[in-house]
């Protein structure tokens, strides 16, 4: 790993550098000069990477790289703070925004001044379910199934724990993980399975008893 962390800044100082210099202009000289010692270390930085390729080590970093990556793609991490249902709760999320400046159409009409309250479900509605679930627990994968079977509506399903790209080739549809629990945070879901759907100007969030 500490090996690994040299050698991104290597290669990020170097890139920094290499372009640093492609867009310098020469500006005369003012005053007394002296040698850049920082081009030395550089190249030094410039042989150890050659050095590392030719080795094969470099190749190996790279494959490690990508094997870590695969890995938490395959495995993310779990949402932490969520739990399994025990009772059923209902909470509702307002969508709406205050505009910190005037938005204007493309003639340059203002269309909401700044400050203004607007509700996108005003304008757009709501047309598809998410359902937050944890993809360790086989019985909320069972209702799950049984709840897209049932709706009126197409359902998206996110997981909150478990192996998205796993049940995706397994279930042969798509499967969607909240990635650093942007969306449960912005929801406030504490407890799954919870399902999200538009109802009115909110968004209602129902944690589901199963």
């Amino acid at each position: 790993m500490r090996n690994q962390s040299r050698l991104a800044a290597f290669c990020a100082l170097v890139i920094a550098t290499q372009v640093v210099l492609a867009h310098a202009e020469d500006l005369g000289v003012i005053g007394k000069t002296y040698d850049i010692a920082e081009r030395d270390l550089i190249e030094a930085m410039k042989d150890k990477l050659r050095q590392m390729e030719k080795t094969g080590e470099l190749a190996k970093k790279q494959d490690e790289y990508k094997n870590r990556v695969m890995s938490g793609i395959e495995h993310p991490k779990p949402i932490p703070g969520i739990q399994a249902t025990e009772t059923a709760n209902t909470h509702y999320y307002d969508p709406s925004i205050v505009t910190d400046k005037d938005i204007a159409d493309a003639t340059g009409k203002i269309l909401y001044p700044r400050g203004t309250r607007v509700n996108p479900l005003d304008y757009i509605g709501w047309n598809k379910y998410l359902l937050f679930v944890d993809g360790r627990d086989q019985k909320q994968l069972d209702l799950t199934k049984r709840i897209t079977a049932a709706s009126d509506r197409p359902v998206k399903l996110v997981l909150v724990a478990g192996e998205p790209l796993n049940l995706m080739r397994k279930w042969k549809k798509q499967v969607y993980y909240d990635q650093g629990g942007i969306l449960t945070r912005r929801f406030a879901i504490t407890r799954v399975p919870a399902m999200v759907r538009q109802e009115g100007r909110r968004l209602r969030i129902d944690e589901l008893r199963y």
